[in-house]
């Protein structure tokens, strides 16, 4: 009996360790964080709501399970039995999209690799290109006709930083011309800690 107790002991206390969470992980994809990756990221996470009930899943695991579904191209209901529900990993994250959360990410990251390049960690020159696509049958909204390229569908604009970086991806009818889609607004630059931004438009 007094193994028994000393063996839950030990099972509790790597649970509350964080150094040992790699024990009850799920299998070693390829799409796992490290643990270094994934403390990097931790601090941009959003806190659990006070008063709230604590949470009951490793958002490694979370995080996890959301880079294995976008590497593997597989539906939120294939999901692996041991990652943590699929409910759960959709549930955390839709509400990162709502929040802003992937965005806080996104942009965290593209300024600690322009510091790793010797470069201001906000931009000043962007450069935005576009796509018109024809869109799926079964999409009726948002849908316009791109005169120049003769296609009926939805248009999406990519704006890059110098070092290829992406700084925004913008979706709209195909409609919408290069100048009024992809020009960053000044809420933008604003975002981006600059004044202004010099964008060059690729109009082929």
């Amino acid at each position: 009996m007094g193994r028994l107790v000393k063996k839950l002991i030990q099972c509790t206390l790597r649970i509350e360790i964080p150094q040992h969470r790699e024990s009850y992980m799920s299998k070693a994809y390829p799409s796992n964080l490290t643990l270094e990756q994934f403390e990097l990221l931790n601090d941009l996470l959003p806190e659990p709501k006070p008063g709230g009930r604590p949470r009951e899943v490793e958002m490694w695991e979370i995080l996890n399970a959301i880079f294995y579904l976008l590497c593997e191209g597989c539906c939120w209901r294939a999901l692996p039995g041991d990652f943590p529900k699929w409910q759960t990993v959709y549930t955390y994250f839709r509400n990162w999209r709502i929040n802003g959360t992937w965005v806080r990410i996104h942009d965290h990251l593209r300024q600690w690799v322009r510091l790793e390049q010797q470069r201001h960690p906000s931009p000043s020159e962007a450069v935005i290109d576009s796509q018109s696509v024809k869109t799926a049958a079964m999409v009726s909204e948002q849908v316009g006709f791109d005169a120049g390229k003769l296609i009926k569908g939805r248009k999406r604009f990519l704006t890059v930083d110098t070092l290829g970086l992406v700084l925004r991806v913008f979706v709209t009818t195909a409609s919408v011309g290069e100048r009024e889609g992809g020009f960053p607004s000044p809420q933008e630059c604003q975002t981006h800690g600059q004044s202004s931004v010099t964008a060059t438009h690729d109009l082929g």
